[in-house]
């Protein structure tokens, strides 16, 4: 009760105490078992409840009493007795029909205060009322008592509602309204039983008092049968409306980001239809459109539904067609109230700019006018995947910019009288559902690891449907989402990191390692998550670990012990523990690529649904990461020599040319060495093609060893290779040269276990030399050709003085 109705009722209260002092002098002892009987009479009427539809209360008795007075009491004692059995009555039914913590005493006193005013009202229009100046007959004088004792009576109650619901209402008045012909009847009965006493006397009416009870046993049973009646149909209403709710959240399920907001729709919506008057049938109508006046959208595909982004044209054509889609639906539901023209006219605009028929004004229906406003005030405070929920007044706000424009101008300042309150409403009823979920608990089927044996998982709750709905939508689109975006990129990484980010939506995990299989180990190609260094530097023997056995028995692995995997050591100093592990075998077409393991804190943290999910996807991943395999291979051979690794001629020359640009750029020095293996040849007659490949990848390895790491080798072809060294001068490239020739005799010794091979080199200088690649590597070329020359002359030099010294 807020201040001023408990205001109102104070004076209310103390102007009935005023006219019960002002005709309690008159009042004559002579008279006081007639003041006994009415308190009696009010006692008995308080314990005996009438109820009629939703109104239930004491039997109206009072103006009975009233009655009684005007036709054997004067004035003053009338109001005495009226406001004896007032009292007694409101004061009874108090005590018998309500509990301790219940009683509301300023309503009782109240109530009986209203029926104290109410008989006093009555006393003066049946003293002074006058047709024609004179005093009218009696049953006119008595219905004109009993109508002014009910119209002022319910105008002081209706007042106070007025004022406890912040606005004027006329359902007080509706809701009673049902015994308003009692009153008069009652009145005429009364006069015509006192015309036939003053008559005949009391006896012959004596007879008429069996007669008075029957006709109270039968209004009796009419109103039993009418109640249940109306029960009956309350029910009904009930089982439609719930079964509305259901299908419209078994709908919206589909839809993650909205359907939370139904009940906030139908909050906001209902208490708009209320403020503006609405009658029942509209209201309920509004009720029900408010769950399915997206109904339609079931003929939009689910992309569309979900793109965060804006749509584009055609994108936004299909989704216009969902009011119309909706209203088809719902007439063959042919409901009771008008919800279709709601549904089917939620999205024009009070302008005449919306869809689909592009009215305007007043042609909208109401209600399809208050549930644009609501919709749109529960969206925009509603977070959303691609954007937050803004503050009530900023919502308030935008609305209202589009007042007159989108939305009806009297349903908006409607709004800004209460939306507040209506706000605070709608996130109460949001907060007060039940959160479901679709992970229920799941043993590990993986006793080798560990775990323990396998259990059958509990059975989900009945109530889990939304949830249930939700989460198969969320996944058809992540999987369409996946399908889509790992075939976009050739790329190992940018393939693996994609996936692993979809992933995370679907399947919950702390790390997610993504193992690619090279002969007999898994090699970690993508970590993500905690313990990345942990992870990162496993190499698991295929058969060994949770992640090996996958792959070696091509079985999934469900909550699985981290600890099982080879090499994986938690120091909990400074990693957090992983309690279970789901290894998923990856399978191409050319056998297992890899595995997918997922790691979590939780224990048995993954369910048998997330491992359906991965082996919805696995083939597709396996074939991602083969292909990807195959590009990195492919272009890795574009740009190395397929046998030593070595940058081949294409790489050599643009990654020369870049130097060259730096060094311009820097007016820094460069060398550039050519060479080749003398005795090479004879290598591959002697020894075989085979030992020869050898021998050159055993010589680009001991090349690579003695560089810098930014210098580049490479191999031009054959027994050709480029060494290209920025930054030295001609006396430290002088140095290094002795050193590259040992190497190169070190390797052929290592692989043919004989010293039959030499290393001629040739130097070329920017920019003494040439100030190009091709002008740089010509010189260097030609210098190596005559160091070539002038060691083989030394060479055949050396024969003859041997062949010489043999024939001495």
């Amino acid at each position: 009760m807020n201040r001023n109705v408990r205001w109102y009722s104070l004076v209310t209260i103390s102007a009935a105490g005023t006219v019960l002092a002002l005709n309690a002098s008159k009042f004559t002892m002579a008279n006081v078992w007639l003041v006994a009987a009415a308190a009696c009479f009010g006692a008995l009427a308080a314990s005996m409840r009438t109820r009629l539809f939703q109104i239930v209360g004491p039997l109206a008795i009072n103006f009975l009493v009233l009655l009684a007075g005007l036709l054997f009491l004067p004035p003053g004692e009338t109001i005495v007795m009226v406001g004896v059995a007032g009292a007694i009555t409101y004061t009874r039914y108090q005590m018998l029909f309500r509990t301790p913590g219940s009683m509301d005493w300023w309503k009782t006193a109240f109530d009986a205060a209203c029926t104290l005013i109410a008989a006093a009202a009555g006393l003066q229009a049946n003293k002074h009322y006058s047709w024609t100046g004179e005093q009218t007959d009696l049953p006119t004088r008595l219905v004109l008592a009993t109508l002014s004792f009910y119209v002022i009576n319910r105008l002081l109650d209706g007042m106070r509602t007025v004022l406890g619901r912040g606005g004027w209402t006329r359902k007080e008045f509706q809701d009673s309204f049902w015994e308003l012909p009692y009153y008069p009847v009652a009145a005429i009965v009364a006069s015509s039983l006192y015309t036939l006493k003053g008559s005949f006397g009391w006896q012959p009416l004596l007879p008429l008092v069996p007669l008075v009870f029957l006709i109270y046993r039968h209004w009796r049973l009419h109103l039993l049968r009418l109640e249940a009646e109306t029960r009956h149909t309350r029910e009904i209403d009930s089982l439609q409306m719930r079964s509305i709710e259901a299908l419209a959240m078994a709908i919206e399920a589909k839809d993650q980001n909205s359907h939370d907001q139904l009940d906030q729709i139908q909050v906001v919506a209902t208490a708009l239809g209320e403020a503006m008057h609405l009658d029942k049938q509209e209201l309920s109508a509004l009720r029900a459109a408010s769950l399915l006046h997206d109904v339609g959208k079931l003929a939009v595909p689910e992309h569309i539904i979900s793109k965060p982004g804006k749509l584009t044209r055609e994108e936004f054509e299909k989704m216009k067609t969902h009011p119309l889609v909706g209203a088809q639906i719902l007439e063959r539901v042919k409901f009771p109230y008008p919800v279709v023209p709601i549904v089917k006219h939620h999205h024009e605009k009070y302008n005449g700019g919306g869809y689909p028929d592009g009215i305007s004004g007043t042609q909208i229906p109401i209600g399809a006018r208050i549930l644009a406003v609501a919709d749109a005030f529960v969206s925009l405070t509603s977070d959303r995947p691609h954007r937050p929920g803004i503050t009530p007044d900023q919502a308030m706000a935008r609305i209202s910019l589009e007042s007159g424009i989108s939305f009806d101008p009297t349903v908006v300042d409607c709004l800004k009288q209460s939306y507040l309150h209506l706000d605070r409403l709608a996130k109460e009823r949001r907060s007060g559902r039940v959160k479901l979920t679709t992970d229920w608990p799941v043993d590990s089927n993986v006793a080798r690891q560990g775990a323990p044996e396998p259990a059958k998982p509990d059975p989900p709750s009945s109530a889990s449907f939304v949830a249930s709905i939700a989460a198969a939508r969320q996944e058809a689109q992540i999987l369409f989402e996946l399908a889509q975006e790992l075939g976009n990129s050739l790329s190992l990484d940018e393939t693996l990191s994609v996936f692993a980010v979809h992933l995370q939506r679907t399947v919950p995990f702390d790390t997610a390692a993504i193992f690619v299989r090279r002969d007999s180990i898994l090699r970690p190609e993508y970590v993500s998550g905690e313990n990345l260094r942990a992870f990162s530097a496993l190499e698991i023997p295929v058969g060994h670990g949770i992640s090996g056995w996958a792959a070696e028995n091509r079985k999934p692995v469900l909550n699985g012990n981290p600890l099982m995997e080879p090499g994986y050591v938690e120091d909990l100093t400074r990693m957090r523990a992983m309690r279970s592990a789901l290894a998923l075998p990856l399978e191409g077409g050319n056998g297992v690529v890899g595995v997918l393991s997922l790691y979590a804190m939780e224990k048995d943290a993954f369910t048998r649904d997330h491992l359906r999910v991965l082996q919805a996807i696995s083939t597709k991943v396996a074939m991602s990461i083969e292909n990807a395999l195959k590009y990195r291979q492919a272009e890795s051979s574009a740009a190395t020599d397929y046998l030593t690794g070595l940058y081949n001629a294409r790489s050599l020359f643009l990654h020369l040319d870049g130097e060259l640009a730096r060094c311009r750029r820097l007016d820094s020095p460069l060398a550039i060495l050519v060479s080749d293996l003398d005795g090479f040849k004879g290598v591959n007659d002697r020894f075989g093609h085979l030992e020869g490949n050898k021998l050159l990848q055993r010589v680009a390895s001991k090349l690579k060893e003695s560089c810098r790491e930014y210098d580049c080798v490479a191999r031009m072809g054959g027994d050709e290779f480029v060494v290209v060294l920025p930054g030295l001068s001609r006396d430290m490239v002088k140095a290094l040269v002795p050193r590259l020739r040992d190497k190169v005799r070190e390797a052929g010794r290592e692989v043919l276990n004989e010293d039959v091979i030499g290393f001629s080199v040739g130097e070329a200088y920017f920019p003494a030399d040439g100030t190009d690649a091709e002008q740089l590597l010509a010189e260097a070329d030609k210098r190596m050709y005559a160091f070539k020359s002038r060691t083989k002359m030394l060479k055949e030099q050396q024969r003859g003085y041997a062949f010489d010294d043999v024939a001495l």
